[in-house]
């Protein structure tokens, strides 16, 4: 995938890697997805969705070292 365009990535304090912008996102069995937008990515490990942020990080104990 080639773009020019810059991709925003925020580390939300506590929460997921939100994305912005158009990227590839490569899943660990080599399934590749094209997204475009706003994309929320799971930091804690506890997202039943993953490598999408389910909001489960607010129940999580790992939050706080997020």
């Amino acid at each position: 995938m080639e773009n020019n365009q810059k991709i925003k990535v925020v580390i939300l304090p506590k929460g997921p890697i939100y994305m912005e912008g158009s990227f590839e996102i490569i899943h660990p069995d080599g399934k590749q997805e094209d997204k475009e937008g706003k994309v929320a990515l799971c930091r804690c490990g506890y997202s039943k969705n993953k490598p999408y942020c389910d909001g489960a990080h607010k129940d999580c104990p790992v939050t706080e070292t997020l």
